[in-house]
């Protein structure tokens, strides 16, 4: 079978511990872009987020951000998106508040979160629990960019998002540390048919519209080039990644990756910091 088009998360899988494309990935992807290969980021990032890291490393490649919620041309054209509704948005946002449980909310035009301080906190220790080696403070330099660079946004009240025409909400990120408390929370949120709850790390949960899901997005995005979702590999370390593992012809898992995310897979490739994604391409090409 010849794979058409290689669909890629990031955190976890793309990106390394420092959260950069390697010198690896990047000449892997582009010798799969000369190939003919569709090349796709899917990830739960915002799109600004999303080309921030790949701009650093010089790709450009269409992107699945947002978990599927929003698909974009290698030109920053926005093919198809997938809001929640306000009214939905607005009682997750009143769900998450009940069980005392931070959040951040994905839009068209970003993200957006009432404490960058938290925001920033959050990331730095998500990457230390995740890279227990590496320096705490390189760290929350890194992690800083979100603010700095203007990738996260401050809001004083979401509701000013939720109340305005000019937003459309993708997905609300909450975050916490607590276990049982993440999980009540999920299961509280599951009531909502509309929503998809999935997470990308054991301390989140990813909400998004039903419809906002990465595999859904690829089979779109694979479906509007003229590609059979079985010439697509994707690759992957975590919950978020399954709807495009179930659906994909090649399923990767990072060797990063749980065991019960490996278990799913066709294929299992190196870790993030062994440029598992380049390994993964040049098997196929």
């Amino acid at each position: 079978m010849m794979i058409k088009c290689i669909a890629s998360d990031m955190d976890g899988t793309l990106l390394n511990s420092v959260q950069q494309i390697s010198e690896e990935n990047k000449q892997a992807i582009l010798k799969a872009q000369a190939a003919g290969i569709e090349f796709v980021v899917a990830t739960g990032r915002s799109y600004q987020e999303a080309t921030y890291a790949l701009s650093e490393a010089g790709l450009t490649c269409p992107v699945i951000c947002v978990n599927g919620a929003e698909i974009r041309s290698a030109e920053g054209d926005v093919l198809a998106s997938t809001p929640i509704s306000k009214s939905l948005a607005r009682e997750v946002a009143a769900k998450l508040k009940e069980h005392d449980i931070y959040y951040e909310v994905y839009t068209d035009k970003g993200a957006y979160s009432i404490d960058t301080d938290k925001a920033v906190s959050i990331l730095v220790d998500i990457v230390v629990s995740a890279n227990p080696e590496m320096d705490p403070e390189e760290i929350r330099f890194a992690a800083g960019a979100r603010i700095r660079d203007g990738l996260i946004h401050k809001v004083d009240d979401y509701e000013s998002l939720f109340t305005d025409d000019d937003f459309k909400i993708y997905k609300v990120l909450a975050f916490c540390f607590d276990t049982a408390k993440l999980k009540a929370a999920g299961e509280d949120l599951r009531d909502f048919s509309d929503l998809d709850i999935t997470s990308s790390g054991h301390e989140n949960l990813e909400i998004t519209n039903k419809q906002a899901q990465k595999g859904l997005a690829l089979e779109a995005f694979a479906k509007a080039k003229g590609i059979e979702i079985a010439e697509t590999m994707a690759i992957g370390d975590n919950l978020n990644d399954v709807s495009m593992f179930e659906r994909a012809g090649r399923s990767v898992a990072m060797g990063n990756a749980s065991f019960e995310i490996k278990a799913l897979c066709d294929v299992i490739t190196d870790t993030n910091d062994e440029h598992g994604v380049a390994q993964a391409i040049l098997e196929v090409l």
